[in-house]
């Protein structure tokens, strides 16, 4: 008998053509094929399963006459009359249940079955619609070969639907990338553009969790920027290895990399895998600019799932908005680096021609005041205190002449003012000048000498002018009084030999807001501080192949350490 000629076949045929114009929800549409079915074959109970492709199971996504809990189960392929269909794409009419080994009894008063597969375009099974009789028999060939016909119109409709859901999505996914494109372009802070971009991604992709991870390929590194998350997971933003990251992958193959489970043992001992029991499934999406790789883009899933190719565009769609934006706050910082550097170069033009100026007035008095103490032909004996004093001033007074003639021509001081000095020497004499201003703000000065001899070739005064701008910013750290301790030892750097001297203070610290800065000019903790007292000893130290560092700083107190080479 011919389907069509079925009395039944056209009206059902019709409802069922007519739900693409009056069902929005694809599920509303599965719930009202299913009546129209059990309506038409007068079946007792039916059910839609859909096969899931994260987990390749069917699941049953809508039942009518059932039990409740009927939507808890899943079938495997084969398993069932249901799972049979599916694995074989072919209709099944079973007159009696209880003589078919296949069953699963779901339903006690069933004793008749009829199922047909969902089969999409392009051949594949999508699903499976059941009716069940509760008499023997209940269903005859010529149902079945209506049955047939209803579920291939409806597999069409679902189809459609889809599509059209699918398309829906798609639109609003469009608008969203706008949106956020708009929105990324005009963050200018780092930290801010990481978190908006972790929140849109999270958003339109639907998903647990996103990470923002920072690729430096020069360290070898990645660096945790921002995390987005259902929950507040604890999510490092220290350095980690490349080799010990699971975006390695994405970052060496410059390609999307997807994991089905990142709870599995194998993932364990990956250091960037946020600490989130529930994550699962991952899609890692590399970031790419000029074909280099600076991030990855990760969204986890809090279930096993395969992501399809359209989560897949739109992930890489958000990298290269994300790549381009970044791209666009490290100009930014730069451009705001360079502003900051003309202008104080500015500063330093203003300072110097100042300086000159000053260095002038200054160099006619100072010529008198050293004329006068020559003629002054002070003379103390040996064990005198003053005898030092008057050696120390003698000094001081040819420092400041070399310092205005530096000025004056705008020249390093020549070579030839370096000669070989003694470190102890150099720390004795300089502690002499700062010992009455230790004793007023009643500070304790302790010297611990070195072991062996420590010879540099140095200018002494520079060295001075060092030592003394570092011991003055120490007693200004301590108003109420306090300890310095200077330790000078030795230090091998790949075979060649340093002086060290370390200046250790008992003060407030360093104000951690400019802890990473203290040695550019112009920038000081104090509000009568000029800025330049540690850019000028950083700069004298280069100078001499030495250096100058933050050892440590805390309330408790700070180190600094000095370093020069020794002479050979």
């Amino acid at each position: 008998m011919d389907a069509l000629a079925d009395a039944r076949a056209y009206p059902a045929l019709y409802r069922i053509s007519t739900l693409v114009g009056r069902v929005d929800d694809p599920r509303d549409a599965l719930r009202a094929i299913l009546a129209i079915a059990v309506e038409t074959f007068g079946a007792g109970s039916g059910s839609i399963s859909l096969l899931n492709p994260d987990t390749g199971r069917l699941e049953i996504e809508v039942h009518q006459g059932m039990p409740a809990d009927t939507e808890e189960i899943a079938l495997r392929l084969g398993q069932g009359i249901t799972g049979w269909v599916a694995f074989h794409g072919r209709p099944q009419l079973v007159p009696d249940v209880t003589s078919d080994l296949r069953y699963i009894r779901l339903r006690p008063a069933v004793r008749s079955e009829m199922a047909a597969p969902m089969i999409e375009t392009s051949g594949q099974t999508m699903g499976v619609i059941n009716l069940d009789s509760d008499q023997v028999a209940g269903f005859t060939a010529a149902d079945l070969e209506l049955f047939i016909l209803l579920t291939a119109e409806a597999t069409a409709i679902m189809q459609r639907l889809w599509q059209l859901r699918q398309l829906g999505g798609k639109a609003r996914q469009l608008e969203a990338l706008i949106t956020i494109g708009h929105s990324l372009v005009t963050k200018l802070e780092p930290e801010e553009l990481f978190d908006s971009l972790t929140r849109d991604a999270r958003q339109i992709t639907q998903t647990r969790a996103c990470a923002l991870y920072l690729h430096d390929a020069a360290r070898a590194i990645v660096r945790p920027a921002s995390l987005t998350s259902g929950v507040i997971t604890e999510f490092t933003g220290a350095d980690l290895p490349l080799d010990s990251c699971f975006t390695a992958a994405a970052i060496h193959t410059r390609r999307q990399v997807e994991y089905p489970n990142v709870q599995s043992p194998e993932f364990a001992d990956l250091i960037d895998v946020p600490r989130d029991t529930a994550l699962c499934s991952v899609l890692a999406t590399p970031l790419l600019y000029e074909n280099e790789v600076i991030g990855v883009l990760a969204v986890f899933t809090d279930h096993v799932h395969r992501f399809n190719n359209d989560e897949k565009r739109l992930c890489a769609a958000l990298a290269s908005l994300a790549a381009v934006a970044l791209q666009n706050t490290r100009l930014y910082a730069r451009v705001f680096q360079s502003e900051a550097s003309l202008r104080k170069n500015e500063q330093l033009t203003t300072l110097g021609l100042l300086a000159a100026e000053i260095a002038h007035e200054i160099r006619n008095p100072l010529t008198v005041i050293k004329l006068l103490y020559g003629y002054l032909g002070l003379d103390f004996p040996e064990g005198d205190p003053r005898r030092t004093d008057v050696r120390v001033i003698g000094e001081k007074l040819d420092q400041l002449e070399s310092i205005v003639t530096r000025v004056l021509t705008f020249a390093k001081a020549p070579s030839s003012l370096h000669s070989r000095w003694k470190v102890p020497d150099i720390i004795e004499d300089t502690i002499v000048l700062i010992r009455l201003k230790l004793a007023q703000n009643k500070i304790h000065l302790r010297f611990v000498p070195p072991a062996r001899p420590l010879v540099v070739e140095a200018h002494k005064g520079q060295l001075q002018q060092v030592l003394l701008n570092l011991l003055i910013n120490s007693t200004q750290s301590m108003p109420d009084g306090g300890s310095i301790t200077l330790n000078a030892g030795t230090e091998d750097r790949h075979g060649v030999l340093f002086a060290v001297i370390d200046i250790a203070d008992t003060g407030t610290g360093i104000p951690e807001a400019i802890r990473d800065r203290i040695f550019d000019s112009f920038l000081s903790g104090r509000p009568d501080g000029t800025g330049l007292g540690l850019a000028i000893a950083k700069r004298i130290l280069l100078s001499h192949h030495g250096d100058v560092t933050l050892v440590s700083t805390s309330p408790k107190g700070t180190t600094m350490r000095i370093t020069l080479p020794l002479a050979k």
